[in-house]
């Protein structure tokens, strides 16, 4: 979809990749946007700077200007705009990651309105009360402030989300995330290939309490004191690693979990190749990428049964899902994968192919066509 005049477009985000708080939110808009300016179009993003950052910066062809810092960014981020306005954009893109910005209150621009997911009451499971409250509150008001903006939705789950809050359904679309398939493959031997010897579970993404990698923990320390010897990998950062840390000195399983720290992303490929499962226990997310990613290296996953994740994994198929935080049934899922290496194997081939329908240039043509259909050319 290269047809048309190039684009002018401004996103506005919490953060761009290169923050040390980045995220999955961070990586689906430059895998976007920096594909958009790779097809010619001007893709400037507004996002807060931390401690070291450069103030401007070319990222994946995107001009980064950042202001503000983690916590300051809303209150820099209207003047900035004001600042940078003058040479004109097509459209404006609000990537709604952490707190809505309401970029249509202050800005003629046309808006598109890009939501991950929304944090409802988990809000309150990661933050301290007055923060949990003031995002609570602010995302309440979103139906009223967005009602003339398309919104583009991540999921299914992230869409009926939004129609319960008082979004319109028809001005949502729906647009999966991708991955990366020339890294995210099953190896040169195949699926199962390289998986290792010994039943081992992985965990990849940061460590935030909300994630909820302590029911994980839990289920682990159920299956030792019957007799049953596996191993978890936690691959990730974050500020609730020191909290886990305890949790495992507790458990007494510290010969069971290995904490690797952040890893690159040719680290990631092999931690996904060699387990037996990847988890993801959280209560809600907009999808679930590293599902995906494990599917396409030919692992399957355990998730909660909860929205977003129950779309990134077929249940009993690419995967299972497992009532969230209950920790029986998460011993029990983990143990039925354990003891049936067949079974893994049968579902890392059919994740193989589940995971082949999500790639980054469908998604970025389907924004790259609300745009579009925005300014109207």
């Amino acid at each position: 979809m290269n047809g048309g005049r190039r684009l002018r477009i401004l996103v506005v985000n919490w953060q761009d990749r290169l923050n040390p708080h980045a995220g999955g939110a961070e990586i689906h808009l430059h895998e976007i946007f920096g594909r958009l300016a790779g097809r010619g179009h001007s893709v400037t993003l507004l996002a807060s700077n931390w401690p070291g950052g450069e103030p401007r910066a070319l990222v994946d062809g995107i001009h980064v200007h950042r202001v503000g810092g983690r916590y300051t960014f809303p209150l820099h981020v209207r003047r900035a705009y004001r600042e940078i306005a003058r040479s004109g954009y097509d459209a404006i893109v609000e990537d709604v990651n952490k707190l809505p910005l309401f970029t249509p209150s202050w800005s003629d621009t046309p808006v598109v309105c890009v939501v991950p997911h929304l944090f409802g009451t988990t809000a309150f499971a990661q933050e301290k009360w007055p923060v949990a409250a003031l995002v609570w509150l602010a995302e309440r008001a979103m139906p009223a402030v967005y009602a003339d903006a398309p919104v583009i939705a991540i999921s299914e789950s992230t869409a009926d989300d939004l129609v319960d809050r008082g979004f319109d359904r028809a001005r949502i679309t729906v647009s999966h995330p991708g991955i990366e398939h020339e890294s995210c493959t099953p190896g040169p031997t195949g699926v199962g290939g390289e998986r290792a010897p010994e039943p081992t579970i992985v965990y990849v993404g940061r460590l935030k309490r909300y994630k909820s990698v302590d029911i994980v923990l839990r289920a682990l320390a159920r299956l030792a004191s019957r007799g049953e010897r596996l191993r978890l990998v936690v691959a990730g950062k974050g500020d609730d690693r020191e909290r886990l840390q305890g949790i495992v000195n507790e458990l007494g399983i510290e010969a069971l979990v290995d904490f690797s720290g952040y890893v690159s992303e040719a680290e990631k490929v092999s931690l996904f190749r060699g387990a037996w499962a990847n988890v993801y226990p959280s209560p809600k997310e907009g999808w679930g990428i590293t599902n995906i990613e494990a599917a396409a290296c030919g692992t399957p996953s355990l998730a909660s049964d909860a929205p977003g994740l129950r779309e990134s994994v077929v249940d009993g198929e690419t995967g299972h899902l497992v009532p969230y935080g209950d920790v029986e049934a998460w011993a029990e899922a983990i143990h039925k994968l354990a003891a049936d290496r067949q079974d893994v194997e049968r579902m890392g081939r059919a994740a193989v192919a589940f995971a082949g329908r999500f790639r980054w240039e469908e998604t970025t043509n389907e924004i790259e066509s609300v745009l579009r259909s925005v300014v109207s050319i």
